[in-house]
């Protein structure tokens, strides 16, 4: 059993949530029980994820997507069940966004690269004056093929490939969820790739006009690997059980 707000400033730190400029309210976002003997981790706070959580006997719940985004909401409609769904069921909501996409161990980016065979991480991209993503080099050559089987099968996705650049792929840039619109700093930058997780109508013509690769293997796929990493490490440091809730959503 651990205490709940031990786990949230320890992640908070971990992530360095104080220092990155975001959108989202990283950190708790719904208090429930003050002690915690099992985390759920999931992409989104959706209705379905905290029904879950909250079946599944979770203490707390973390996810990538939270309920609070720097603006008023009425509590009606599917809001106010999410937040009726917490308080009856005493879970702790938990959201850590783009400190969980930049984060050099754990965070999504840097997974997505590691799990493809990418080493020499940099960081790369920059997403409303933070860097937030990371690029890296592959030993040898990789096929445009073999990577878009690798994420097929490792994130259970189906990429969407756009291939107008070097079939042989060296380099690599990767930022996870919606950054189609960033796919001209990877150009830019002269990387062979760049993988995201939704396209976006123009980063077709983009990549043939740009001699560019371009790969998109869903906003939820690409957002996976960082709350499944933060599991392990919360579950190693605290001595919680944890568990992934996994809703497939091909977007």
């Amino acid at each position: 059993m651990a205490d709940r707000d031990k786990i949230v400033s320890f992640t908070n730190s971990y992530l360095d949530s104080a220092n990155v400029r975001d959108t989202s309210q990283n950190g708790l976002q719904a208090e429930g029980r003050p002690e915690v003997k099992k985390i759920a981790f999931g992409v989104s706070a959706s209705l379905e994820c905290i029904k879950r959580a909250a079946a599944g006997g979770a203490d707390m719940l973390i996810t990538h997507h939270g309920l609070l985004w720097g603006r008023s909401q009425p509590f009606c409609g599917p809001f106010k069940r999410k937040l009726e769904t917490l308080f009856k069921s005493g879970l702790s909501l938990c959201a850590w966004h783009l400190p969980l996409d930049k984060h050099q161990v754990c965070g999504n980016n840097a997974r997505l690269l590691k799990m493809l065979g990418a080493g020499g991480l940099k960081p790369f991209g920059v997403y409303d004056g933070e860097t937030i993503g990371f690029s890296g080099t592959f030993p040898k050559p990789v096929s445009m093929g073999d990577i878009a089987a690798a994420l097929a099968i490792k994130l259970d996705a189906e990429p969407l490939c756009f291939r107008f650049g070097a079939e042989k792929i060296r380099t690599v840039g990767v930022i996870s969820g919606g950054a189609a619109r960033m796919f001209e700093q990877a150009a830019a930058a002269g990387l062979d790739l760049y993988i995201t997780g939704e396209a976006a109508e123009p980063a077709q013509e983009f990549a043939r006009e740009s001699r560019s690769n371009f790969v998109a293997a869903g906003h939820y796929n690409t957002e996976k690997p960082g709350v499944m990493a933060l599991a392990g490490v919360l579950e190693k440091k605290f001595g919680v059980k944890t568990e992934f809730i996994d809703i497939p959503n091909p977007a």
